[in-house]
C-alpha cells in the first residue's frame, strides 16, 4: 500500500498517526490509527524501515500526566532475521527512557505457542527492555495449524495488569488482538458532532460507475485466496470511502 492510498483510508472516529510503506515491494504497510480525542506526536523512525526485514512505526500518546510509546512492526516470513533484530533493538535504544511506557507489536512471524531458537533469542532482547509477551493463543489459524505469530510486548511492572483477547474480524487470515490496561484509561471529551456517511442519488451512481470500471487486476493476479481477499476488499472499501465521504453533523443537546 502507497502513502496516498493509505491516507484515503478512514475509520470512523480515528485518524492515522504513524505508517511506514513499503518502497520496492508491494502488499505491505504497518501503521497505527489513533482515536481522534486522543493527544499524540508522531515519531519519524523512517531511516529504520526495510522492506520485508523490519518495518516499523511508532507514537506517543499523552493520557493526562502519562505519556506511552506504541510500536508497531512488521517481519516478513522471508526477511533476514538478524538484520530484524539489529533495527528492533536501535529503535528501542534510541526511544527507550525510564520515565516512558512501552508497547510493542505487530507481526513478527515467529510463533509463540512452542519453543524455538529465533523466539528465544527475541525474547533475550526484549527482556534487556524488560518487555514480555503477553499473546498466548492463536493468532493465526488454518485447516492444519494454528500459530501465535502476531504479538504484544509490554513492560507489566510499568503498565499493571492487563486483560488480553482474541478479535475475529473477518477482515485478514490473522484475528486481531485487543490489550485491556487497567492501570491506563482516558476519558474523552464529550463530543457535540458525530460522523455519518450522507447517501443520494448521486453518490451511489458513482459509486456503481467506479465499480463498474474497476478491472480487478491487483485481485485475479495472484492464486493465493487471502491475498485475493485482502486486494479485493481494500479495492473496494477504497471505492466505497471515496463515494460516500465522512460527512460532520453538529448535535442537537436540546435534543
Amino acid at each position: 500500500m502507497k502513502h496516498l492510498e493509505l491516507h484515503r483510508s478512514h475509520f470512523d472516529n480515528y485518524k492515522l498517526g504513524g505508517s511506514c510503506c513499503r518502497t520496492i515491494y508491494e502488499m505491505g504497510c504497518v501503521c497505527i490509527f489513533v482515536q481522534e480525542s486522543l493527544n499524540y506526536i508522531r515519531l519519524d523512525l523512517e531511516k529504520y524501515c526495510q522492506d520485508k526485514d523490519f518495518e516499523v512505526c511508532a507514537i506517543k500518546i499523552h493520557l493526562d500526566t502519562k505519556i506511552v510509546c506504541i510500536i508497531a512492526i512488521y517481519r516478513a516470513p522471508s526477511g533476514n532475521f538478524d538484520l530484524f533484530l539489529s533495527k528492533l533493538d536501535a529503535v528501542l535504544r534510541n526511544l527507550c527512557t525510564a520515565t516512558l511506557k512501552y508497547i510493542l507489536c505487530g507481526d513478527i512471524n515467529i510463533d509463540y505457542l512452542i519453543d524455538s531458537v529465533r523466539k528465544s533469542q527475541l525474547d533475550a532482547l526484549l527482556t534487556t527492555y524488560n518487555l514480555t509477551s503477553t499473546v498466548n493463543f492463536p493468532t493465526r489459524i488454518q485447516k492444519n495449524s494454528a500459530t501465535a505469530i502476531d504479538n504484544i510486548f509490554i513492560d507489566t511492572s510499568k503498565l499493571g495488569n492487563y486483560i488480553i483477547s482474541p478479535l475475529i474480524n473477518g477482515l485478514s487470515d490473522h484475528d486481531a488482538q485487543i490489550i485491556t490496561l487497567h492501570s491506563y484509561t482516558s476519558r474523552p471529551p464529550s463530543k457535540n458532532y458525530r460522523l455519518i456517511r450522507d447517501i443520494n442519488d448521486h453518490m451511489i451512481n458513482d459509486f456503481l460507475n467506479q465499480l463498474s470500471c474497476e478491472t480487478w487486476d491487483n485481485v485475479f493476479s495472484t492464486d493465493d485466496v487471502n491475498i485475493m481477499f485482502n486486494s479485493f476488499l481494500d479495492t473496494y472499501l477504497k471505492m466505497l470511502y471515496s463515494s460516500f465521504p465522512l460527512k460532520r453533523v453538529y448535535l442537537n443537546k436540546k435534543k
